[in-house]
């Protein structure tokens, strides 16, 4: 499965998405897909600048905020996965 944005793509199984993408906190099972080989390789493609314009559009996280780039990594697996969860639902 793909979760689009405006200028890359993630790609995770739809297992993955949902083990990511549930109710509660999803902390500890993006840290898990983060450190997955199939989701890891694929931020090797990724400018981190890139990342963070599409965070940026979501108006949730300061400007500090944005300087991490492995929280950022995070918060956009945990945006495509919630994408691909609820894109399934449909």
């Amino acid at each position: 499965m793909i979760a689009q944005f405006n200028n890359f793509s993630i790609k995770m199984t739809m297992k993955q998405a949902l083990s990511a993408s549930h109710q509660g906190s999803c902390d500890a099972d993006v840290k898990l897909l983060r450190g997955t080989p199939s989701i890891y390789k694929q931020f090797h493609y990724i400018p981190t600048d890139k990342i963070i314009d599409e965070l940026s559009e979501y108006g949730a996280w300061s400007a500090e905020e944005l300087s991490d780039p492995e929280a950022n990594k995070e918060r956009i697996i945990w945006i495509a996965a919630c994408n691909i969860a609820e894109d399934h639902k449909k």
